[in-house]
């Protein structure tokens, strides 16, 4: 919704402006030179990147309509299940929970939390590192190693469609110089014309300019960069899952290792102190 709502900005304060110093819209409308363009910009496109990174980066345009996939009822319930877990496991000792890891589905605890389990990527980092934590073969320091190397990995794997993103935003106003240019070249074809007829011509070139640079640093570009903002605000769920395993691992008591993974969090999606405890006891 913002992304529509920013965009109505960009077109109704440049369309405004132009209307005011007394501009015609009619003289704007370059079919011709949108389908230069865009075309061109997104056939470079394709030609620069894999058909994953083509797919990933629709997937991510397409959630930008779409509002944050985690907000703190998410982290309320991602902290709820870190608690019951490590509660499990100190009372009962980390074997206790190898069932849970394996078929959460049935999981009495997993149960009470039906939004983590349907989200894959979350499920496969908490399964995976508790396995690892069950089978006691690996100290702190190389957990925290590995999770660091898986993360960065997924960093990477998130920015593709950002950078691919960026590079047509960065080669629109290329584009619309050619645009521009190929305007002229009609131009010089009607140079013998009337002077209104060559205006139109040159008038025409000059818009594929104004577009390339329009699309670039008012949609595309702008686009890029809330792709990117979105990305780093969904990967916090991993560096509070990363808080609060290592926490337990370190021996700190359940109530604790949430509290550090509670910190991790941005201010705007982080519970406070009394509203996780509060929930913490409402879900015993």
């Amino acid at each position: 919704m913002k992304l529509i709502i920013g965009y109505i900005i960009v077109i109704g304060c440049v369309a405004g402006g132009y209307i005011l110093s007394s501009g015609k819209m009619y003289a704007l409308w370059q079919p011709n030179e949108i389908i230069i363009i865009c075309g061109a910009a997104f056939g470079a496109f394709v030609i620069a990147n894999s058909g994953k990174v083509i797919k990933e980066t629709g997937k991510g345009i397409a959630g930008l309509l779409k509002g944050a996939k985690y907000n703190k009822k998410s982290y309320l319930d991602l902290l709820g299940l870190m608690f019951d877990i490590f509660s499990k496991a100190r009372k009962e000792g980390m074997m206790a929970i190898e069932g849970d890891i394996e078929e959460p589905e049935s999981s009495e605890i997993f149960s009470r939390y039906p939004a983590i389990i349907k989200d894959h990527h979350v499920m496969e980092f908490i399964s995976d590192y508790l396995r690892i934590i069950v089978g006691g073969n690996m100290n702190p320091f190389e957990l925290e190693n590995l999770m660091d190397i898986e993360m960065e990995t997924h960093h990477h794997e998130t920015e593709q469609p950002v950078n691919a993103l960026t590079s047509v935003s960065d080669g629109l106003p290329g584009f619309g110089i050619v645009a521009a240019v190929l305007g002229i070249v009609i131009t010089m074809g009607h140079i013998s014309g009337t002077a209104e007829e060559i205006g139109y011509h040159v008038g025409a070139a000059l818009v594929g300019t104004f577009l390339g640079i329009l699309f670039a640093y008012g949609f595309v570009g702008p686009m890029a960069t809330a792709m990117g903002a979105k990305n780093q605000q969904e990967a916090k769920i991993f560096e509070c899952l990363k808080i609060c395993l290592l926490a337990t691992v370190n021996g700190y008591s359940p109530q604790v290792a949430v509290e550090f993974g509670r910190k991790t969090l941005w201010s705007q999606d982080r519970p406070t102190f009394e509203e996780l405890e509060t929930f913490l006891k409402e879900n015993k």
